[in-house]
This record gives structure tokens, C-alpha cells and sequence, in this order.
């Protein structure tokens, strides 16, 4: 039986999006700042816990419906607050600008919202980040085989 399209979120997902990435605005400015960050300064623990319930967001999004190519780009947003949260000092930092959660809740909504246009921008960005994937370690291979043939003409070997 086909699901009723709806605009948002449920409100447990938009819920801990919020606490994670927005629950307190920062006195005298217009920035907000949620759990996330705050969790990340207790070193691996933190890290791990805010980890899980960013995981359960994308859980979450799968039980709604939401493609396989969408569930991939949480799933990326999540990797990578994960992976950067690692470095001290630097990941705190990144984790109060990234907001993976928010990001996530957005795709989520724009799923939910419109399935069909979600489904084929989320294809051309999966499709456009594997190929990023290919040619970038190709260019970079490239580019030290050409340094090192430089290298050795130079040399004169």
C-alpha cells in the first residue's frame, strides 16, 4: 500500500536533528549550536553516540521510504561528520559549521516531498561523486608519474 506523500519529517526525526545540530542559539548572534559538537568533546564516547544517533536518522529515512540514493548522501553527511569529528580540536570546530543532521532532515523532507525529482537529482550526485571518486586518484596518480618521469629526465638517469 503506497504511502501518503507528506512535506515533512516526522517529529522524533525533525527532534533529534534539532538537539543534535541546533538546540541553543548562541547569545548575541544568530548562530545555533546543538549537542553534537558538545558530544564531540568527549573523545571517542561522544564522538560514538552522536555518531549513533545520526545513524538512527538515516535508519529512520530507509523505514519512511526514502531511495537508495538519498539514504547514500545521508549516509556520506554522516560519514564525514564522523571521520572529521575524529581530529581534535579541528573536528569540534567543523562539527558546529557542518550540521550533518539538518542536512539530512533537508533530504529527507525533499524526499518526502517530491519522491520522483528527489530520486533523479539524488542519481545524478551519486553518479557525479563516483566519478569524482575515479577520476581524482587518477589525476593524482598521473600527476606523480609525471612529476616522477620530470624528476628523472632532469637527473639525467
Amino acid at each position: 500500500m503506497p504511502r501518503e506523500p507528506q512535506e515533512r519529517a516526522p517529529d522524533d526525526v525533525r527532534q533529534i536533528a534539532t538537539w543534535l545540530d541546533n538546540a541553543v542559539r548562541i547569545p548575541g548572534t544568530e548562530w545555533r549550536v546543538g549537542l553534537d559538537p558538545l558530544l564531540g568533546l568527549a573523545p571517542g564516547l561522544g564522538d560514538t553516540v552522536s555518531s549513533a544517533l545520526s545513524g538512527w536518522i538515516v535508519v529512520r529515512a530507509a523505514a519512511l521510504g526514502a531511495s537508495p540514493a538519498t539514504l547514500a548522501r545521508m549516509t556520506g553527511n554522516v560519514l564525514v561528520d564522523a571521520v572529521v569529528g575524529t581530529v581534535p580540536v579541528l573536528g569540534d570546530i567543523f562539527d558546529f559549521g557542518f550540521k550533518a543532521n539538518q542536512r539530512n532532515l533537508a533530504l529527507l523532507e525533499g524526499h518526502l516531498a517530491d519522491p520522483a525529482r528527489r530520486r533523479t537529482l539524488d542519481r545524478r550526485l551519486v553518479v557525479a561523486a563516483a566519478v569524482a571518486a575515479v577520476l581524482i586518484p587518477v589525476g593524482i596518480a598521473a600527476l606523480i608519474g609525471w612529476l616522477v618521469f620530470a624528476a628523472v629526465r632532469a637527473l639525467g638517469w
